[in-house]
Protein backbone atom coordinates (compact mmCIF):
# COMPACT_ATOMS: atom_id res chain seq x y z
CA UNK A 1 0.00 0.00 0.00
CA UNK A 2 1.48 3.78 -0.82
CA UNK A 3 -0.25 6.92 -0.64
CA UNK A 4 0.43 11.09 -0.57
CA UNK A 5 -0.57 12.86 1.66
CA UNK A 6 -2.08 15.94 -0.45
CA UNK A 7 -5.64 16.96 -0.96
CA UNK A 8 -7.03 20.35 -1.92
CA UNK A 9 -10.20 22.58 -2.42
CA UNK A 10 -8.70 24.51 -5.18
CA UNK A 11 -5.56 25.70 -6.30
CA UNK A 12 -5.36 27.78 -3.11
CA UNK A 13 -6.63 25.68 -0.96
CA UNK A 14 -3.78 23.08 -0.29
CA UNK A 15 -3.45 21.00 2.91
CA UNK A 16 -1.73 17.93 4.27
CA UNK A 17 -3.85 15.11 5.77
CA UNK A 18 -3.17 11.32 6.46
CA UNK A 19 -4.64 8.90 3.54
CA UNK A 20 -3.50 5.89 4.93
CA UNK A 21 -4.98 3.73 8.30
CA UNK A 22 -3.25 0.64 9.90
CA UNK A 23 -4.26 -1.75 12.43
CA UNK A 24 -2.66 -4.67 13.89
CA UNK A 25 -3.13 -7.47 16.77
CA UNK A 26 0.21 -9.09 16.80
CA UNK A 27 0.32 -12.67 15.53
CA UNK A 28 -3.78 -12.28 14.45
CA UNK A 29 -4.11 -10.02 11.70
CA UNK A 30 -2.78 -6.90 10.20
CA UNK A 31 -5.17 -4.71 8.15
CA UNK A 32 -4.29 -1.30 5.95
CA UNK A 33 -6.98 0.68 4.65
CA UNK A 34 -6.35 3.94 2.00
CA UNK A 35 -8.81 7.00 1.45
CA UNK A 36 -9.39 9.12 -1.71
CA UNK A 37 -12.38 11.72 -2.40
CA UNK A 38 -14.24 13.83 -0.18
CA UNK A 39 -12.11 14.47 3.02
CA UNK A 40 -14.51 14.96 5.45
CA UNK A 41 -17.14 11.72 4.32
CA UNK A 42 -13.50 9.75 4.70
CA UNK A 43 -12.64 10.93 7.92
CA UNK A 44 -15.96 10.51 8.91
CA UNK A 45 -15.77 6.81 7.67
CA UNK A 46 -12.56 6.54 9.71
CA UNK A 47 -14.05 8.06 12.72
CA UNK A 48 -16.58 5.64 12.90
CA UNK A 49 -14.89 1.90 12.49
CA UNK A 50 -12.18 3.70 15.57
CA UNK A 51 -15.07 4.31 17.47
CA UNK A 52 -16.56 0.68 16.89
CA UNK A 53 -12.81 -0.45 18.55
CA UNK A 54 -12.76 1.71 21.20
CA UNK A 55 -16.05 2.05 22.41
CA UNK A 56 -17.08 -2.12 20.97
CA UNK A 57 -21.02 -2.50 21.72
CA UNK A 58 -21.72 -5.60 23.86
CA UNK A 59 -20.84 -8.40 20.64
CA UNK A 60 -20.50 -5.67 18.51
CA UNK A 61 -18.56 -6.72 15.41
CA UNK A 62 -15.58 -4.16 14.30
CA UNK A 63 -12.49 -4.85 11.75
CA UNK A 64 -10.42 -6.46 14.89
CA UNK A 65 -12.42 -9.53 15.18
CA UNK A 66 -14.47 -9.53 12.28
CA UNK A 67 -14.39 -13.44 10.82
CA UNK A 68 -12.82 -12.80 7.48
CA UNK A 69 -11.54 -9.77 5.62
CA UNK A 70 -14.48 -10.29 3.59
CA UNK A 71 -16.62 -8.89 6.40
CA UNK A 72 -14.42 -6.74 7.39
CA UNK A 73 -14.60 -4.64 4.08
CA UNK A 74 -18.51 -5.20 4.30
CA UNK A 75 -17.61 -3.54 7.87
CA UNK A 76 -15.67 -0.81 5.95
CA UNK A 77 -18.64 -0.52 3.22
CA UNK A 78 -21.56 -0.52 5.69
CA UNK A 79 -19.85 2.63 7.47
CA UNK A 80 -19.44 4.73 3.83
CA UNK A 81 -23.07 4.11 3.41
CA UNK A 82 -24.07 5.64 6.81
CA UNK A 83 -21.79 8.22 6.09
CA UNK A 84 -22.91 8.89 2.60
CA UNK A 85 -26.89 9.09 3.81
CA UNK A 86 -25.74 11.54 6.54
CA UNK A 87 -24.19 13.96 4.51
CA UNK A 88 -23.81 13.58 0.71
CA UNK A 89 -27.14 15.33 0.06
CA UNK A 90 -26.25 18.42 1.68
CA UNK A 91 -22.33 18.21 0.14
CA UNK A 92 -23.74 18.01 -3.13
CA UNK A 93 -25.79 20.58 -3.17
CA UNK A 94 -23.58 23.13 -1.89
CA UNK A 95 -21.50 21.99 -5.14
CA UNK A 96 -18.33 20.18 -3.40
CA UNK A 97 -18.41 16.72 -4.44
CA UNK A 98 -19.28 14.07 -2.12
CA UNK A 99 -17.50 11.04 -3.96
CA UNK A 100 -15.16 8.99 -1.91
CA UNK A 101 -13.22 5.64 -2.70
CA UNK A 102 -10.88 3.48 -0.26
CA UNK A 103 -8.96 0.30 -0.64
CA UNK A 104 -8.90 -1.77 2.51
CA UNK A 105 -6.76 -4.75 2.76
CA UNK A 106 -4.54 -7.22 4.54
CA UNK A 107 -4.77 -10.87 6.62
CA UNK A 108 -6.47 -12.65 9.27
CA UNK A 109 -4.95 -16.01 10.60
CA UNK A 110 -6.27 -18.53 8.70
CA UNK A 111 -7.26 -16.45 6.28
CA UNK A 112 -5.90 -15.52 2.82
CA UNK A 113 -4.24 -12.09 2.07
CA UNK A 114 -7.28 -10.23 0.48
CA UNK A 115 -7.42 -6.24 -1.26
CA UNK A 116 -10.74 -4.46 -1.76
CA UNK A 117 -12.17 -1.47 -3.35
CA UNK A 118 -15.08 -0.25 -2.04
CA UNK A 119 -16.59 2.92 -3.76
CA UNK A 120 -19.25 5.75 -1.97
CA UNK A 121 -22.55 3.66 -2.69
CA UNK A 122 -21.00 0.91 -0.04
CA UNK A 123 -20.37 -1.58 -3.04
CA UNK A 124 -17.43 -3.07 -3.19
CA UNK A 125 -15.02 -5.46 -5.74
CA UNK A 126 -12.01 -7.82 -4.98
CA UNK A 127 -8.77 -8.10 -6.49
CA UNK A 128 -8.46 -10.99 -8.81
CA UNK A 129 -5.95 -12.57 -10.36
CA UNK A 130 -6.92 -10.98 -13.52
CA UNK A 131 -6.92 -7.47 -11.16
CA UNK A 132 -4.25 -7.65 -8.93
CA UNK A 133 -4.19 -4.27 -8.11
CA UNK A 134 -6.05 -1.48 -7.22
CA UNK A 135 -5.59 2.43 -7.45
CA UNK A 136 -8.00 5.36 -6.59
CA UNK A 137 -7.18 9.65 -6.11
CA UNK A 138 -5.35 11.04 -9.41
CA UNK A 139 -3.30 7.68 -10.46
CA UNK A 140 -3.70 7.72 -14.28
CA UNK A 141 0.01 9.00 -14.82
CA UNK A 142 1.34 6.14 -12.71
CA UNK A 143 -0.78 3.51 -14.18
CA UNK A 144 0.86 2.35 -17.53
CA UNK A 145 4.11 1.09 -14.97
CA UNK A 146 1.47 -0.69 -12.89
CA UNK A 147 0.06 -2.60 -16.03
CA UNK A 148 3.83 -3.23 -17.30
CA UNK A 149 4.96 -4.82 -14.74
CA UNK A 150 2.39 -6.46 -12.11
CA UNK A 151 1.27 -9.53 -12.47
CA UNK A 152 0.37 -12.26 -9.43
CA UNK A 153 3.77 -13.88 -9.36
CA UNK A 154 5.96 -10.48 -9.01
CA UNK A 155 7.96 -10.62 -5.66
CA UNK A 156 6.76 -7.85 -3.09
CA UNK A 157 9.87 -6.48 -3.10
CA UNK A 158 9.27 -5.76 -6.99
CA UNK A 159 5.59 -4.90 -6.04
CA UNK A 160 7.19 -2.07 -3.75
CA UNK A 161 10.01 -1.15 -6.58
CA UNK A 162 7.14 -0.86 -8.63
CA UNK A 163 4.54 1.28 -6.41
CA UNK A 164 7.33 3.55 -5.73
CA UNK A 165 8.22 4.61 -9.41
CA UNK A 166 4.44 5.00 -10.53
CA UNK A 167 3.96 7.13 -7.59
CA UNK A 168 6.98 9.35 -8.47
CA UNK A 169 5.79 9.79 -11.86
CA UNK A 170 2.53 10.86 -10.81
CA UNK A 171 4.05 12.94 -8.88
CA UNK A 172 5.65 14.51 -11.62
CA UNK A 173 2.48 15.48 -14.07
CA UNK A 174 -0.29 15.76 -11.42
CA UNK A 175 0.03 18.79 -8.86
CA UNK A 176 -3.19 17.46 -6.96
CA UNK A 177 -0.37 14.41 -5.60
CA UNK A 178 2.13 15.30 -3.41
CA UNK A 179 4.95 14.29 -0.56
CA UNK A 180 5.26 13.22 1.90
CA UNK A 181 3.85 9.39 1.37
CA UNK A 182 2.90 6.65 3.46
CA UNK A 183 4.01 3.16 2.81
CA UNK A 184 2.76 -0.36 4.47
CA UNK A 185 3.56 -3.60 3.37
CA UNK A 186 1.99 -6.53 4.89
CA UNK A 187 3.92 -10.11 3.76
CA UNK A 188 2.30 -13.15 3.91
CA UNK A 189 1.54 -14.63 6.88
CA UNK A 190 3.05 -12.21 8.80
CA UNK A 191 -0.02 -10.71 10.07
CA UNK A 192 1.92 -7.67 10.77
CA UNK A 193 3.41 -4.13 9.31
CA UNK A 194 6.71 -5.27 8.02
CA UNK A 195 7.21 -1.70 6.21
CA UNK A 196 5.36 1.06 7.71
CA UNK A 197 6.69 4.50 7.43
CA UNK A 198 6.47 8.04 5.96
CA UNK A 199 8.11 8.91 3.14
CA UNK A 200 9.50 12.97 3.35
CA UNK A 201 10.69 14.96 0.51
CA UNK A 202 13.88 14.58 1.41
CA UNK A 203 14.01 11.07 1.91
CA UNK A 204 17.33 9.93 -0.17
CA UNK A 205 16.22 6.63 -0.62
CA UNK A 206 13.24 7.80 -2.95
CA UNK A 207 15.64 10.55 -4.46
CA UNK A 208 17.72 8.13 -5.63
CA UNK A 209 15.29 5.87 -6.82
CA UNK A 210 13.45 8.79 -8.87
CA UNK A 211 16.36 9.89 -10.36
CA UNK A 212 18.04 6.30 -11.83
CA UNK A 213 14.61 5.82 -12.57
CA UNK A 214 14.32 9.27 -14.98
CA UNK A 215 17.81 8.07 -16.44
CA UNK A 216 16.73 4.57 -17.43
CA UNK A 217 14.29 6.10 -19.51
CA UNK A 218 16.26 8.24 -20.99
CA UNK A 219 18.46 5.68 -22.18
CA UNK A 220 15.59 3.88 -23.03
CA UNK A 221 14.44 6.85 -25.13
CA UNK A 222 17.49 6.65 -27.11
CA UNK A 223 18.02 3.32 -27.43
CA UNK A 224 14.59 3.67 -28.87
CA UNK A 225 16.09 5.96 -32.41
CA UNK A 226 17.61 2.64 -34.12
CA UNK A 227 13.85 1.03 -34.15
CA UNK A 228 12.58 1.26 -37.67
CA UNK A 229 9.29 3.39 -37.49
Amino acid sequence: MLSDTRTNAGIDSVSKYRKMFTWQVPGERALCLMTSGNLSITQAVISRLQEQIDEPVMGGETILNAPTLFRGAELVAAAMREVMDQYADGIDSSGAGSAASIIFGGQRKGGDQRLFLIYSAGNFIEATVDTPFFQIGGFKYGKPILDRVLDPTTSLEDAKTAALLSMDSTLRSNLAVGMPLDICVIPADSYELADYRRIEADDANFHNLSEAWSQAIRDSFVKMRSLPK
